[in-house]
């Protein structure tokens, strides 16, 4: 019996669940929000959808009811306040990071065997946020891992697709880096089936994808006035399947490093093998010395938000 609760029932949330219901790869998934009803009712719909999609995964809604989420593998964080126009990850940063450590701190009573894909921005903080609220309660940080490089790695692949005028699923890419203007692309490993992706583009265009994949997320909420939730639910979705299908893929995450690529003790997306225990090793590629520059920049702004985060939560630092 395989499970998926999901905290949050806001659009990012509710597009996981209805994401990983149509997979029909787990028996429950559990949506839990605390406005009341509204759990409830997106949970209703997508169960009533089940004959048409033809999944058997049973999605139930409830109203600030831990208990509900009791024993479940995966545990995908999506609460906190979406940006708005003008507003940078970091400003959230006083706002969330309350609202993740409590929720993390209620699904570890129920489920303490659950891997954890924090989804909330900032989103290298709020890993670091949430590893810290549950690590006395004996986990490890490979359980708590952040969606950042599966969403961005999407992006920069979808621009590519378009530029280039080919399918997206033939194009392999790599992205390293804090979830923001700091990520780091890497062009030297994109790959469209095997071609080196400048070999088919010339580098100004390329160099303008690039540009326009760091601030990914910002173009859609100056687009629509909030923050994007159908490739966001998705890459959550993904990453939730690896888990509990334990199919080690290799994904960009969000991952707590312990000295890998010069750095400790702080949230970094690299690569990763994703599987039944959460992340089962990170991969560590030679990076040249602009990449590793590149790099360093990414962490040291991680670093601050870190630093905010313990003026704010002493307990957690």
């Amino acid at each position: 019996m395989s499970k998926v609760s999901i905290i949050g029932a806001g659009n990012v949330g509710a597009t996981v669940a209805d994401c990983l219901a149509k997979k029909d790869i787990v028996n429950d998934v559990v949506l839990l929000d605390i406005k009341e009803n509204l759990s409830e009712g997106k949970a209703l719909d997508m169960w009533e959808a089940a004959p048409i999609e033809y999944y058997g995964t049973c999605v139930k809604g409830v109203t600030n009811d831990y208990e509900a989420t009791a024993d479940s593998d995966v545990v995908v964080i999506t609460s906190g306040v979406p940006r708005k126009p003008g507003m940078s990850r970091d400003d959230l940063i006083g706002i969330n990071a309350k609202i993740v450590k409590g929720v993390a701190e209620n699904a570890i009573k129920y489920s303490p065997n659950a891997k954890f894909i924090i989804v909330s921005n900032p989103l290298d903080t709020m890993c670091y946020c949430a590893y810290k609220a549950i690590k006395e309660a004996g986990v490890g940080s490979n359980r708590v891992f952040g969606m950042a490089g599966v969403l961005d790695t999407a992006r920069y692949k979808a621009f590519l697709a378009t530029e280039l005028q080919v399918n997206p699923k033939d194009i392999q890419a790599l992205l390293m880096g804090g979830h923001g203007d700091t990520m780091v692309p890497l062009p030297r490993f994109t790959t469209v089936s095997g071609i080196p992706v400048t070999e088919l583009i010339d580098k100004e265009k390329l160099d303008a994808i690039i540009e326009r994949t760091k601030v990914g997320g910002g173009e859609i909420v100056k687009l629509i006035g909030t923050s994007a939730w159908y490739a966001p639910g998705a890459a959550a979705a993904q990453m939730a399947e690896a888990v509990v299908t334990d199919a080690r893929r290799v994904f960009p995450v969000c991952a707590y490093l312990e000295g890998q690529y010069g750095q400790n003790g702080l949230y970094l997306g690299v690569p990763v093998i994703l599987g039944k225990n959460g992340v089962e090793k990170v991969i560590e590629v030679n990076l040249n010395e602009e990449e590793k520059s590149f790099l360093e920049t990414s962490a040291e702004a991680v670093k601050k938000g870190i630093g905010s985060l313990a003026t704010l939560l002493p307990e957690l630092a």
